[in-house]
């Protein structure tokens, strides 16, 4: 259910238990890790071409041309990318900070019931942090005040 919503709908509705949650999430784009690959490509360049992204790719991960070109396809399809002219120039209809903060609030919705605190102390929790990070995450609550 929860899939077929984020694929569809800006406003996606979480169900916990009796209880059924709306979160907003800015973007309706569901990406792979695989279009990902893709999209880090084009974020990096701002554009390229079909084949300067299966170049890369080849060499970065040994994908094949065709594994790439499918790849792109779906990205097409999804609204991710455009693609045009003869040499397929294909351009990012979304930002990575779009793609970021998407994911981020599925994660929240889905694993911490929609509550951000409990994302970031598991975070914290996991993690040995050093005093310059200390002092930045005091900043950003600071600056969030």
């Amino acid at each position: 259910m929860v899939d077929n919503c984020f694929n569809n709908y800006s406003k996606v509705m979480v169900f916990y238990c009796n209880r059924l949650a709306v979160q907003e999430f800015p973007m309706q784009i569901k990406l792979f890790d695989s279009e990902l690959k893709v999209m880090e490509i084009l974020w990096e360049k701002d554009s390229a071409t079909a084949k300067e992204i299966a170049s890369v790719l080849g060499e970065r991960i040994g994908w094949s041309k065709t594994t790439t070109y499918t790849v792109i396809k779906k990205c097409v399809d999804k609204g991710a990318i455009e693609r045009s002219g003869k040499d397929f120039l294909c351009t990012p209809m979304i930002t990575k900070e779009e793609v970021q903060q998407s994911e981020t609030a599925e994660l929240i919705a889905k694993m911490y019931n929609g509550a951000a605190d409990r994302l970031v102390a598991a975070i914290l929790h996991n993690k040995n942090l050093s005093e310059e990070e200390i002092d930045k995450l005091k900043r950003i609550i600071k600056d969030l005040e």
